[in-house]
């Protein structure tokens, strides 16, 4: 019940470089609008990588696509040349000295409609101002302290982004320390980011109890969430408060996730299997909406993730917040997310996917932690169907109507692409049985952990 759109195109493959999994590749992005420099993943600075890389490229900022070329150390300049060369031959981007001065965001090859979502039109996320109530941006973190200072120092290039772009409310950080086993986050807080980040504490562990201590504590009209291994794109909060002005029925917007590094095998083993891209093109999803498929309110994955997410604070209130008998951290291991999308959109309002809203992931690095992560992925989504059961029984003949159909489409979007090695396609069958065996154990899990809670002291 995940649907996924692709747009990596294999352009000016290596000569030289090994084709192997075990071939380091370096992730960087070129905007057309200024094709002289390649620059580091979340506006970190220029970059010029040596072997293997991968590229987002963007015209005006509005990402196109990902290609991918060989590098050469101390020759950044025949680098950007051949990104903007393939992203013009592979992705049909204008070349260089043709580009338009306000390009409209590309539509990807055969995007789809209907049950995938109606496709949306937005302004660039230049003409963004911070809403008079003010925005909130909540991190959860749990003893990964070696993570954070990237993290952290690109949301605040976003927050400088987005009040630089005219008068407007401000725009507040909040990190959720969760359940730490000692005093390290804070005093990073306090020693590096005095007076810029606010440092909050959540005892009890799970990433929803951790989210629900920060959204009962933001200010702001508007709440973002991203996660600790993610590096915010400078103009990401910038494109989601556009796609709020622009609609006032949108209740949360999602974004772009792409790969921040892809150096270990099981970082582009996670690309080939599941990736994190929802598209290139914006889409709209309301339940009711000409169009509307009869999986969209189960198939909320296809909305986005919780490293990209945010909401109208008050209404994400008025919901309940986020499910602490979901997401990682419990038996659960995930959901909270899906479950969240899902809310939104059986309450009557709308789901938005805005490109432009850009966060760069750091993948798990290790094949164990990636086989961890898969099964979680599976028992995740198991345990979101379960919390929405639970919260509206009268759905379940429908589900179990639509079971099929979304088995089908899950069955499709896990194909192993045709280039993969025979190995990889063995690791990829393996990990889509073990997310398969995930879905199963979901709904049990789920039910145990509320138990648990409810027979804790404050487990609520």
């Amino acid at each position: 019940m995940n649907g996924r759109d692709r747009r990596h195109r294999a352009a000016c493959p290596p000569p030289a470089a090994p084709a192997s999994p075990h071939t380091p590749v370096t992730v960087v992005e070129l905007d057309l609008a200024d094709p002289g420099e390649v620059r580091s993943p979340g506006g970190r600075g220029p970059a010029a990588p040596d072997g293997r890389v991968s590229a987002l490229v963007r015209l005006h900022g509005h990402p196109l696509g990902m290609v991918h070329a060989t590098g050469t150390s101390g020759r950044p300049a025949a680098l950007a040349r051949a990104l903007a060369a393939a992203a013009h031959r592979e992705l049909g981007a204008p070349a260089v000295p043709d580009a338009p001065a306000l390009p409209d965001p590309p539509a990807a090859p055969g995007a789809p409609a209907g049950p995938e979502g109606q496709s949306a039109q937005q302004s660039a996320p230049r003409a963004a101002r911070c809403p008079a109530g003010g925005m909130s941006v909540v991190i959860c973190t749990r003893d990964r302290t070696e993570l954070l200072a990237d993290c952290l120092d690109s949301v605040l290039r976003a927050a400088d982004t987005l009040t630089a772009a005219g008068p407007g409310g401000t725009v507040e950080v909040l990190l959720v320390d969760n359940a730490p086993a000692g005093p390290d986050t804070e005093r990073l807080v306090a020693e590096r980011y005095p007076g810029r980040i606010r440092y909050l504490c959540e005892p009890a562990p799970g990433l929803s109890r951790a989210r629900n201590r920060g959204l009962a504590a933001a200010r702001g009209t508007l709440c973002a969430f991203t996660d600790d291994d993610a590096l915010a794109d400078p103009g990401w909060l910038a494109a989601l408060a556009a796609a709020f002005a622009a609609d006032p029925r949108t209740g949360c917007v999602t974004g772009l996730v792409v790969p921040a590094e892809l150096d270990t095998p099981a970082q582009q083993l996670f690309e080939r299997y599941a990736g994190t891209e929802r598209g290139w093109t914006p889409r709209d999803w309301n339940l009711d909406a000409p169009g509307a498929g009869p999986l969209d309110r189960y198939s909320t994955g296809r909305c986005g993730i919780g490293a990209n997410m945010a909401f109208r604070t008050g209404l994400l209130r008025t919901l309940g917040g986020f499910d602490p008998a979901t997401g990682t951290g419990t038996p659960a291991r995930g959901g909270e997310d899906l479950l969240a999308f899902h809310l939104v959109l059986t309450a009557g309002h709308t789901v938005a996917y805005r490109p432009d809203a850009v966060v760069w992931h750091r993948h798990r690095r290790t094949l164990h932690a990636l086989t961890v992560q898969v099964s979680g992925l599976g028992i995740g989504f198991g345990a979101y169907l379960a919390a929405a059961l639970r919260r509206h029984p009268a759905l379940l003949g429908d589900l179990l109507l639509r079971l099929p159909a979304g088995a089908i489409g899950w069955h499709r979007g896990h194909r192993p692409p045709a280039a993969d090695t025979p190995l990889d396609r063995r690791r990829l069958r393996a990990l889509r049985r073990m997310e398969r065996r995930g879905l199963a154990q979901g709904p049990p899990r789920y039910l145990y952990t509320r138990r648990q809670q409810h027979h804790t002291p404050g487990g609520g």
